[in-house]
């Protein structure tokens, strides 16, 4: 049995969980009447949710005899180590492009990293049963990006399949007939080389990504480059800082679909998954005795955005949350930092610095901590500057716009004001392209933004390019805020009469405390309301005194809404149950002896 190992690679939205689905259904994975769902790769509650893929996961497939290894990798830039961390492990990938978008920033990104460690990808062209499908220009953009990058001959000469993953069909020409997948099947086994099954050299393994089960503990998964180990057997573990510790493989799990199954053995070029090893990090070399040459760690860039987390000091503080104190939140930021190499934090002071990719990445570590029971607060995202030969530089981002025609206009026109830097511009079957060059700072609260800017009809992604000289100072929004003045319950009243002035964020009948913003205010400062103040009901009736209360559509902010909308001095507070906004001096008198003292 020979053995391939790919990965799955593509922008998000282009269709990559989906072509594995319609492989492993293909495959015979799945039993004839099981119940299969879509997207079956994407098992967290929160990919489920918001129908992303957040962790590179690993499956597998045996056809006509052989196995093939298959990781399914994120789309968004922000969870970009998980990409970097699998291309290690694998022998090709499939880049799938989307037959209308073509190329788009994480697709660059992506593409770029296997490149450089000389991968040779296959280019599954995606969707072309769209109306607006352009396969063959869409090809030549992909070779174009090929060349950009850097491309060797070798890699420049990529083999192209078409599909349309959401039926399961696949073609190597487009006019071919074509039911299902196979034809993606042969090109694997055709230009993916079979991985060399080497045993007679000493057993080595490079941890790419871990997991955690309940009954085993911390899993470590990654590919046997050489020879091969059975259970029972000790190995030598070398740390990232080379210090050589022993160890014993106490159960050995290997792929067969969505399962992990116990094996007696690990041979070279497997992705198997190795238990019982508490102290396992990623990137460490398992090796059968202390002469096996170290395999070199894996490199990833640097985070770019940081945000505090805080103990919640509000007035609700320990209302909701099963576990608020400061211990709890640092045992629980030490456990992630375990399986989430992206991510740095700073435990120096009372209050952590987490320090992530970008807003998406720090908020799913939020939301489930949230879930888990944990109450805290969080400051406003900070870029992470950095400083080249005495010159103060900050991270760039392109980022990539589509609109219809008819607001391309005015979309420019609001770009123009905050200064973004435009690089390209087309226009293709009633939709406008814009490309920019823009500092990360000036993306920070943008998209949601963005989306009202253009009802909903746009779409904005970003990429991070590289790090640039400083650009300023800017304003993150140019409203302020409605705080409350007092700790009660809101009237339906006092919020009919605070509606006119801008969106709020609080329902009728909900507990409030004095210092939470409860709505924006439009003329561009801070005003303090009271929201608790009912109606004076007097025995006095007349025809016509009596107005009709009618509440506009309340504007609740999400958590990645609020973490947006949040500037200096506030805070967003977080527990199972609730997402506020608030101010960090909560009393009026404290805010202006802080503003006086800063």
């Amino acid at each position: 049995m020979s053995i391939r190992n790919v990965a799955i690679i593509a922008h998000v939205d282009h269709g990559k969980t989906t072509l594995v689905d319609a492989m492993l259904k293909q495959s015979g994975t799945f039993r004839e009447n099981e119940v299969v769902e879509t997207c079956v790769m994407d098992s967290n509650a929160q990919e489920k949710e918001r129908g992303i893929t957040i962790y590179s996961k690993n499956t597998s497939i045996f056809y006509k005899g052989n196995k093939i290894n298959i990781v399914d990798t994120p789309g968004h830039a922000d969870f970009g180590s998980e990409v970097e961390r699998v291309l290690r492990t694998v022998d090709s990938v499939i880049l799938v492009v989307d037959a209308y978008e073509g190329p788009m920033p994480q697709t660059k990104f992506v593409l770029k990293k296997s490149l450089e460690l000389g991968i040779k990808p296959i280019v599954v062209i995606n969707k072309i049963d769209k109306p607006t499908a352009r396969p063959d220009e869409v090809v030549d953009m992909v070779f174009d990006l090929f060349v950009k990058l850097g491309a060797t001959d070798e890699q420049l000469d990529f083999p192209v399949a078409y599909a349309i993953a959401r039926e399961g069909i696949a073609k190597i020409n487009l006019e071919d007939d074509s039911k299902d997948i196979t034809p993606l099947f042969d090109l694997i086994m055709e230009k993916v080389a079979e991985s060399p099954n080497d045993t007679t050299k000493p057993f080595r393994m490079q941890v790419a990504n871990l997991a955690y089960d309940n009954f085993l503990g911390r899993l470590a998964i990654g590919r046997v480059y050489e020879g091969k180990i059975k259970v029972g057997q000790q190995v030598i573990i070398t740390s990232n800082d080379w210090v050589k510790r022993n160890g014993k493989i106490s159960e050995i799990l290997t792929n067969e679909g969505l399962k992990k199954v116990k094996s007696t053995e690990a041979v070279a070029w497997d992705i198997v998954t190795v238990a019982w090893i508490p102290d396992i990090f990623v990137w460490e070399t398992i090796a059968e005795n202390a002469d096996v040459p170290v395999l070199p760690p894996i490199t990833i860039d640097e985070p770019t955005l940081r945000m505090e987390f805080l103990v919640n000091n509000s007035p609700f503080a320990g209302r909701e949350g099963k576990f608020v104190t400061s211990r709890q939140i640092r045992d629980r930021l030490e456990r992630e930092l375990e399986t989430n190499v992206w991510m740095q934090i700073d435990f120096s002071d009372e209050n952590f610095i987490v320090s992530g990719r970008w807003e998406l990445h720090l908020s799913v570590l939020i939301e489930t901590m949230r879930r888990e029971g944990f109450e805290l607060q969080v400051w406003a995202p900070q870029v992470i500057m950095h400083e080249e030969n005495h010159v103060k530089m900050e991270p760039m981002e392109i980022v990539s716009i589509s609109v219809p025609d008819e607001s391309a206009g005015w979309v420019i026109a609001q770009m123009g004001k905050r200064k973004w830097e435009m690089l390209n511009m087309s226009t293709d079957m009633g939709t406008t392209n814009l490309e920019f060059l823009i500092p990360t700072r000036w993306l920070l609260g943008f998209k949601s933004e963005f989306t009202t800017l253009t009802k909903g009809e746009g779409i904005l992604t970003s990429s991070f390019e590289w790090y640039g000289p400083y650009k300023g100072e800017i304003e993150k929004r140019d409203v302020g805020s409605m705080i409350s003045w007092e700790t009660d319950k809101t009237m339906a009243y006092s919020l009919w009469k605070l509606q006119e002035r801008w969106p709020l964020f609080v329902d009728p009948a909900v507990e409030i405390y004095e210092g939470m913003i409860i709505g924006e205010h439009l003329k561009g400062w801070d005003l303090v309301v009271n929201a608790c103040k009912n109606k004076q009901l007097t025995n006095v009736r007349s025809s016509g005194t009596d107005e009709a209360l009618r509440l506009t559509p309340i504007n609740k902010k999400s958590l990645e809404e609020a973490i947006d909308y949040i500037g200096r001095g506030e805070y967003v507070e977080v527990t199972p149950l609730s997402i506020r906004i608030r101010k960090k001096y909560l009393t009026e008198t404290d805010r202006k002896r802080a503003g006086k003292n800063g």
